[in-house]
C-alpha cells in the first residue's frame, strides 16, 4: 500500500487491510455500534460498521467472521459472508494512530431478529470505544443526519444491498 500523499502529518501511520460488515436481520435492520475515541473527544460520537482489520495470513472472509464473533458474539460460517462488493480506501486517526486502510465490506444476512451484543470477546480497547449499539431500519440509516464509519453509509448502503459493485474513492475520515 502507499499512503495518500495528502494525510495529515499528525500521528504516525499504519498500514493495513481491514473488513467491515453490514449484518442485516430478518427484520431489515443493519447492526451499528455507537462509539467514539476517548483520546480525541473533538471527534464526537459516531455509528460505525463492525469490523477491523486483518490479522497475518489472514483473508477477508476469516476476518469478518472473527471480528463478528469478537465484536458482537454472533457466530457465522464463512459461507454466509457475502462477496466483498464494496470496496474502499479510508484514513482515520484512533488513539495514538493514524490508520490508511484498504477495506472491503461484505454482508451477512442473519434468519432471525438481531439478538442483543455479547461483548466477552472484545478487545479493552472496544470496550471502551464502543458504549452502544442498534439493529437500524435501513430506511432510518439512509435517511440520518448522524455521523457513520463509512461516512457514506447512508448513501451507499441501498445500493450496496442491492447487490451493485462499489469502489469508493478515498475518504479522510478524521
Amino acid at each position: 500500500m502507499v499512503s495518500p500523499p495528502d494525510l495529515p502529518p499528525d500521528l504516525p501511520v499504519i498500514e493495513r487491510r481491514a473488513v467491515r460488515l453490514v449484518v442485516r436481520d430478518v427484520d431489515e435492520r443493519v447492526l451499528l455500534f455507537h462509539t467514539r475515541d476517548p483520546d480525541h473527544p473533538r471527534l464526537g460520537e459516531w455509528w460505525e460498521l463492525p469490523g477491523g482489520g486483518l490479522d497475518p495470513g489472514e483473508t477477508y472472509l476469516d476476518a469478518a467472521v472473527r471480528e463478528l464473533r469478537e465484536e458482537t458474539g454472533i457466530v457465522v460460517a464463512p459461507a454466509e459472508v457475502g462477496a466483498p462488493t464494496w470496496r474502499r480506501r479510508a484514513s482515520f486517526i484512533h488513539r495514538q494512530l493514524r490508520h490508511v486502510q484498504d477495506e472491503v465490506v461484505v454482508t451477512v444476512r442473519l434468519a432471525g431478529p438481531g439478538p442483543d451484543v455479547d461483548e466477552a470477546q472484545r478487545l479493552d480497547y472496544e470496550r471502551e470505544d464502543y458504549f452502544g449499539f442498534r439493529w437500524w431500519p435501513v430506511a432510518e440509516v439512509v435517511a440520518s443526519i448522524d455521523r457513520f464509519y463509512p461516512g457514506r453509509l447512508p448513501e451507499l448502503l441501498t445500493p450496496f444491498l442491492a447487490g451493485h459493485e462499489i469502489d469508493e474513492p478515498f475518504e479522510l475520515w478524521s
